[in-house]
């Protein structure tokens, strides 16, 4: 046995400075990945900081975007979630439904219905899990996870499988993002998990611009891919999307698919994406 001291903290710079002084210190969010390895003896840590109760840290907010005094038609909300905010609060919000659907798709799709009334969104991107479905989202979307000290972009926080560019005593406060154009996400996952063996997030901005990303296939974590970058910009289409040569050179063997099978679903799961765009 261990001795592990549990602090409710007040506030999301409380929470910071508790992480900040025990080196061996953890957030607790929805715990769905730190109770477990807890269990498991893979994690000891000296304090666990519970963020759950914090109002800020909840919640999602769309700003419109206006242009000359008038409403842009499609896309280009800001749309700020909050990092405790639960898997089945994305999934079922109205108004983040209309301005991005692909997300709350996402989010509605994510484990099962008690995973997704504990896992949070900020718990998920800070864990950082290889196969998990949020940061192919947010880096799709070209969002930046805002923190008690810093404002990130997706491109610079995701760094690795299970690593990402937070520094000790740093909490994640919120992301944000333009809502899209369009947007859509294919995913194949593992029957027993729920994660995504292969899952594929495609988003265009009111400005044209196409970002592609990948989860579950690469063996250092979620990434973009150029190729299909390039294919979408010059054709949104799932014709577009299927045509593209994946390699698999780079990609996650495992005792579900091996590389080559996964290149073959990244090619699949960008068409299935598109169409649902």
């Amino acid at each position: 046995m261990y001795t592990t001291k549990y602090h409710k903290a007040s506030d999301a710079a409380n929470a910071a400075s508790l992480l900040g002084a025990s080196p061996e210190a953890k957030i607790l969010a929805g715990g769905q990945t730190l109770i477990p390895t807890m269990k498991q003896r893979l994690a000891a840590p000296t304090d666990l900081i519970d963020i759950s109760g914090i109002a800020e840290l909840r919640g999602v907010t769309i700003e419109a975007r206006k242009k000359l005094g008038v409403l842009k038609a499609k896309g280009g909300e800001t749309i700020t979630i909050g990092a405790a905010t639960t898997h089945y609060e994305v999934a079922n919000n109205a108004d983040l439904a209309a301005a991005c659907p692909a997300i709350t798709g996402l989010a509605a799709n994510i484990g099962d219905p008690a995973v997704r009334h504990r896992g949070t969104i900020g718990g998920s991107i800070a864990n950082n899990d290889p196969a998990a479905d949020y940061p192919a989202a947010l880096l799709a979307l070209g969002a930046t996870i805002h923190t008690t000290s810093r404002d990130i972009s997706a491109d610079d926080f995701f760094t690795g499988m299970f690593s990402t560019a937070l520094n000790d005593g740093e909490v994640i406060k919120s992301v944000s993002f333009q809502a899209p154009a369009a947007a859509g996400y294919g995913k194949f996952p593992v029957p027993a998990s729920r994660y995504a063996m292969v899952g594929v997030f495609v988003a265009k901005s009111i400005d044209g611009d196409v970002r592609v990303s990948v989860t579950g296939a690469g063996d250092d974590g979620v990434f973009r891919h150029a190729g299909l970058e390039s294919a979408l910009t010059s054709d949104w289409s799932p014709a577009s999307a299927a045509g593209v040569n994946v390699g698999a050179e780079g990609l996650l063997s495992d005792i579900h698919g091996n590389a080559a099978y996964r290149a073959n679903l990244i090619g699949v799961m960008a068409k299935r994406a598109v169409e649902s765009a």
